[in-house]
């Protein structure tokens, strides 16, 4: 027997392991490229920074007044919704790549917070004030009357309850219905346009309480 023969075996073996290690890096890789891509993260909205001068007046002292914002359950989220007339109007949908920054009932107090506080000392509940504004979000999405026309359509119930020695007692309530049109039929136009309508409901909930007695 010949010596080279000795060495048939061994370069066969070492063949062997080859094929099967370029086998396997190609299963990796190839396995790789089949891996789900991760989805991006959603875009966060909120309502952007108070224009105009917020400053409250320091000429006389001002009222003090509580201040508390809640929502219906379906807006309990950081859900983005929008419905469409044209197709079920009764269907509340949600923007899958876009979110409020937090929940619109924390979104619709903290501006109008701002909007309320030149005119009055704020707290944060009843305890300590003698007035309670009680705001109710009922509705706060996005309404696509086409494909390509949409509206930020904002709804809601103040509640001025007064603190008498028997407890909180009705002063006066009133309803609002505020429309504002969207300049995109996308998330973006109806953050612009939900923010123009909570801006509007914010002058009116001011005006109207300085009007109560």
């Amino acid at each position: 027997m010949r010596s080279a023969d000795l060495n048939v075996p061994t370069a066969a073996a070492s063949l062997q392991r080859a094929t099967r290690a370029s086998v396997l890096v190609a299963a990796l890789l190839l396995g790789a490229c089949a891996l789900p891509e991760r989805a991006p993260a959603p875009l966060l909205y909120d309502f952007g920074p108070v224009t105009g001068a917020t400053v409250p007046d320091s000429g006389s002292a001002r009222p003090v007044l509580a201040l508390r914002v809640q929502a219906s359950p379906a807006l309990d989220g950081t859900a983005m919704l929008y419905r469409l007339a044209y197709d079920d109007a009764q269907q509340l949908r949600a923007y899958t790549q876009s979110r409020w920054a937090m929940a619109p009932a924390s979104l619709v107090q903290q501006r109008l917070r701002d909007g309320l506080a030149r005119h009055y000392t704020l707290l944060p509940s009843a305890d300590g004030a003698s007035r309670l504004l009680l705001v109710e979000l009922e509705e706060f999405s996005q309404l696509f009357d086409t494909p390509q026309q949409s509206a930020g359509l904002l709804r809601l119930r103040a509640s001025l309850l007064q603190r008498t020695p028997a407890g909180l007692q009705l002063q006066a309530q009133r309803e609002w219905r505020l429309q504002r049109p969207a300049a995109t039929a996308d998330a973006a136009g109806g953050v612009r346009a939900l923010t123009a309508a909570t801006d509007a409901a914010v002058q009116a909930l001011a005006q109207w309480q300085q009007q109560q007695p």
